[in-house]
């Protein structure tokens, strides 16, 4: 049994400050008196704060030094050869309490390097999960990274009789040693731990972090569990999380505890990791953390190559590392003669015109919904683009490039031009007509109205909103306008009212008022559409013809006999 990972600082008598070396007859001694017992330290589940299983560690329980720690004792059974003695004594009293530990809980147990060099472990630890009534399958070996070296034969079969037992194995303190990807690929391990010493760092140096990120996402390529030791703040564990990290132990949640603590600590509220204030490193949706690096990859290439807009991402020297078909298609130059090439060789014309976005990106700034025109080159005219450009922040809270949007939006704008145009012509042909243009509801209520109406009546056309513009209509003359236009529901035919207006020059003028109504499909009146248009002329003239008619009808050659 190996080093303890969140042991103290090893157990000194506090009155020499010194220790007498341990005899064989102490060590013996203590495996007769039952002095080395279990301790164990909780494995959580990241995302949610729940008991995953417990590590299983030593304790020497002395009866007049207190309790030692590992780091005193282990060295000495490793030299000594009571180290198989002393796994074999910790094992059977761990699965004594295995009761208290409820199934699918697993127990995790360090093996040192000098016991992968006996072909009877496995044996013997069956025998004891045996005698315990303990399933292989809820017990996982691990093995340090250091205890591969120069016996990566001897370990892996030794591996392959654990794994045919049905126990799990686990790579502990990987890249502390001698690190190597041969040992993950010769040997069948379920998961991967990251060492404590870089999670204790990992909040302060970026190459901690980073060294952190690249086993967690090794870990997960090759579909193994990660675990993370020596978690012992939020903020390590919040990282952890993002990361991808599967389980954590350490301080933060819990220390190693006697077996009679195990109730307690399986019954303890789960140690959720909420949100916390956004920072630097964070700036991944949490969906992410569902999938591994692999299945992002291939959910990005798949959201490149499908996706209907341009997209691109470029490097801090400003090349292309990746972009889809679209935006290639968009430069007029394939897939192939971007990747790895700077955008100012691409498109040497337009490079002027996204350098500053760029470089603006790389300082963090997030910039989108920028249109820009695209002068026309060759047989290409003129376009207009959407731009859109993203700071990429890697775990370590550092820009390494920049996300690109682009989306071809000429048809569109050329499409908004034309309406744009017709909407101009319309309302010239509006604000032209000598016709006041309205618009009116079933009870006769103004709508709208065009501009005419201001420059006749002097009247704005808010205050004509409503019933307002009845108010300089002629009092005799309101309501047979309001009975003309209630008149008709289910008739389509046309109004025709001729009603006297006043002018702004303060007389009043005939007008007359032609409207039609717009039915909805239950065949009821939902607008009126129609106009007013100025007859005074023509009624003055009428009325002359009509005073013209009366005098000669009463005229000296026609006196009444």
């Amino acid at each position: 049994m190996p080093k303890d990972p969140d042991s103290p600082e090893p157990h000194t008598n506090p009155a020499s400050n010194e220790r007498a070396p341990i005899s064989p007859a102490d060590v013996k001694r203590a495996l007769e008196a039952g002095e080395f017992v279990p301790y164990f330290q909780p494995l959580v589940k990241l995302r949610t704060g729940q008991v995953a299983g417990f590590e299983i560690l030593a304790r020497w329980q002395h009866p007049t030094l207190g309790l030692i720690m590992p780091n005193d004792f282990i060295p000495l059974a490793e030299r000594d050869g009571w180290i198989g003695a002393l796994t074999t004594e910790i094992l059977l009293r761990a699965l004594a309490c295995a009761h208290m530990i409820p199934a699918p809980l697993t127990l995790a147990l360090n093996v040192s390097a000098l016991q992968l060099r006996d072909p009877d472990l496995p044996q013997q630890i069956l025998a004891v999960l045996t005698a315990g009534r303990f399933s292989a399958e809820r017990l996982v070996i691990e093995i340090t990274e250091s205890a591969l070296v120069g016996n990566v034969d001897h370990a892996r079969a030794i591996a392959r009789r654990f794994k045919a037992m049905g126990c799990r194995l686990a790579l502990d303190d990987f890249g502390t040693g001698y690190s190597s990807l041969r040992h993950l690929q010769s040997m069948p391990f379920d998961k991967i731990k990251v060492d404590r010493t870089f999670v204790a760092s990992m909040t302060r140096r970026r190459d901690s972090r980073k060294i952190a990120a690249t086993v967690v996402g090794l870990g997960q390529s090759l579909d193994l569990i990660t675990v993370a030791e020596g978690i012992e703040t939020t903020e390590q564990a919040e990282m952890l999380l993002w990361l991808g990290c599967d389980l954590g132990q350490g301080y933060l949640y819990g220390l190693p505890s006697p077996p009679e603590e195990l109730p307690n600590i399986i019954a303890a509220p789960p140690i959720r990791i909420g949100t916390g204030e956004n920072t630097s490193w964070k700036t991944a949706v949490s969906s992410y953390l569902d999938t591994q690096p692999a299945q992002r990859l291939a959910h990005l290439q798949a959201v490149y190559d499908g996706a209907p807009v341009g997209l691109a991402f470029i490097d801090r020297n400003l090349r292309y590392v990746n972009l889809n078909r679209r935006l290639a298609d968009m430069n007029s130059i394939s897939v192939e003669n971007h990747i790895g090439r700077p955008v100012a060789e691409v498109i040497p014309a337009l490079f002027p015109l996204f350098e500053p976005l760029l470089l603006r990106a790389l300082e963090g700034e997030v910039i989108t919904g920028l249109e820009m025109k695209i002068p026309a080159s060759g047989i290409k005219p003129e376009q207009t683009r959407l731009l859109s450009y993203h700071p990429a922040i890697d775990e370590a809270g550092e820009v390494v490039g920049v996300s690109l949007a682009c989306v071809d939006i000429t048809d569109r704008k050329r499409v908004q031009e034309e309406l744009r145009q017709s909407e101009e012509h319309y309302r010239n042909m509006v604000e032209f007509n000598p016709q006041v243009l309205w618009i009116m509801n079933p009870r006769g209520e103004n709508i709208d109205m065009s501009s005419r109406w201001e420059r006749i009546t002097g009247l704005t056309k808010e205050y004509a909103l409503g019933h307002g513009w009845l108010e300089i209509v002629h009092p005799s003359d309101t309501q047979p306008i309001l009975d003309a236009l209630a008149s008709q529901p289910h008739n389509a035919a046309p109004v025709l009212v001729d009603f006297r207006l006043r002018h702004n020059d303060g007389h009043w003028h005939w007008m007359r008022l032609r409207g039609v109504p717009h039915f909805n499909r239950d065949g009821k009146i939902v607008h009126w559409y129609g106009s007013i248009g100025d007859i005074n002329d023509l009624k003055l003239t009428e009325e002359a013809l009509r005073a013209d008619a009366r005098a000669h009808s009463t005229g000296p050659g026609n006196l009444p006999s």
